[in-house]
């Protein structure tokens, strides 16, 4: 249940309500599974209208700003929609479509369901959409962390031509030649420059800002939504706040996106929201398989793949394309695919930081010899802290200080 609260100000006053703040209020409803049906999924299923308005009027009786007698007219109609506060509702939804945050569809007939039921009619999120939910995810997750702003990646990695650390040292063989002048003539001035030794040399450190590839792999088992917990929505929306944050903060960074069950497709940012859980195994095999080759394309200094999952593997595409499953322990024939997958991984110079959402000893080991081998980190985390997480992670990627 979503926190309540009192918006006096729009008592009867529903109208003025301001489409990114009714985004702001239905944001769950779109990433989350209230639109979509966990156990008869459709990969080309598309919310409705009627979906929409059902989201819309759900999210204002929750936070009380519906006015007492239209909530009581509402609550005696026989169709909500017919209603005052139904169209309020329809008005608000219009606006959405305005604003460009919505786009309706029709199907060819010029409806989206049947003849004479434009309720029915689908919608489609638009980039702007994608790009507010993703900045609206972003600034939650990183006022939770007390930051305000990022800036690119540091790594072991000092050289010249980039920004300067402020830090000085004595020049050593090897050492790109980032000469500061001011120290070097105090080393030399005295002495005079015909007895200028290498040892007077004074450098100025600079960090070097590596460019990086990413892969974000979502677990969309069946797992993520059972007993009573919603894990996919919260790994939605920090996917969305990873996306918004790449794309305004490291312009030189690219990101990309696999979904992993049964077997393993890349879904466009675009898509992701509307992205969902089924009846399905996990084939993390299939997943990094899929991240590699994606990562493969990029010609960056850093790759790396951010896995998001709360379950064990449990499938695996065999050579004929027919998908094995076992979902009791750990399948030593799963198993060792996946870790060959990892291995491959390993030796392509691709780190692996799982984070990892329940708390099974035998997953807990698993995903700490994932780690092990690529050298990446392993973090086991909730639904509700995840983003932080995983945003502090991509954003402090970084070692010592070495020459």
């Amino acid at each position: 249940m979503a926190r309540i609260t009192r918006y006096s100000k729009f008592e009867g006053e529903l109208d003025q309500l301001e489409s990114s703040e009714l985004m702001q209020m239905i944001q769950e409803a779109l990433l989350g599974q209230g639109m979509n049906d966990p156990y008869d999924p459709d990969p080309d299923a598309r919310p409705s209208m009627d979906d929409l308005f059902d989201a819309i009027l759900e999210a204002l009786a929750e936070r009380n700003m519906i006015p007492e007698e239209q909530l009581l007219e509402a609550m005696q109609a026989d169709d909500v929609r017919d209603t005052a506060l139904g169209q309020q509702i329809q008005r608000l939804m219009d606006r959405l479509q305005q604003d460009g945050f919505i786009r309706k569809e029709f199907d060819e007939d010029g409806e989206g369901g049947g003849p004479g039921d434009p309720g029915q009619a689908t919608f489609q999120l638009t980039d702007k959409s994608i790009d507010f939910l993703g900045y609206k995810s972003l600034r939650d997750l990183m006022g939770g962390l007390g930051r305000s702003s990022a800036g690119a990646h540091d790594t072991r990695e000092y050289a010249s031509g980039t920004e300067m650390s402020g830090e000085l040292k004595n020049y050593e063989f090897g050492d790109t030649l980032n000469l500061d002048t001011t120290a070097t003539l105090g080393n030399v001035i005295h002495k005079g420059f015909d007895q200028l030794e290498e040892s007077d040399l004074v450098i100025r450190q600079a960090e070097y800002n590596s460019s990086a590839a990413t892969v974000v792999m979502l677990d969309c088992s069946h797992s993520m939504i059972l007993y009573g917990e919603d894990r996919f929505t919260p790994a939605k929306q920090v996917a969305l706040a990873l996306a918004h944050l790449i794309r305004t903060q490291y312009p030189g960074d690219t990101v990309k996106f696999v979904l992993f069950h049964d077997s393993a497709e890349e879904v466009p940012v675009g898509k992701l929201a509307q992205a969902q859980i089924g009846p399905y195994h996990t084939n993390t095999a299939g997943g990094l398989r899929l991240a590699q080759q994606l990562l493969k394309r990029e010609n960056k200094d850093m790759k790396q793949i951010v896995m998001i999952t709360d379950g064990k593997p449990s499938a695996l595409t065999l050579p004929d394309g027919r998908i094995y499953k076992n979902a009791y322990g750990l399948d030593p024939y799963v198993l060792g695919a996946t870790l060959r997958e990892v291995a491959q991984c390993r030796r392509s110079g691709i780190q692996i930081n799982t984070f990892m959402l329940a708390r099974d000893p035998e997953l807990v080991g698993f995903v700490q010899r994932v780690s092990e081998m690529t050298r990446g980190k392993a973090y086991f985390t909730t639904p509700q802290n995840i983003g932080q997480y995983v945003l502090q992670d991509f954003m402090t990627n970084k070692t010592k200080l070495v020459n």
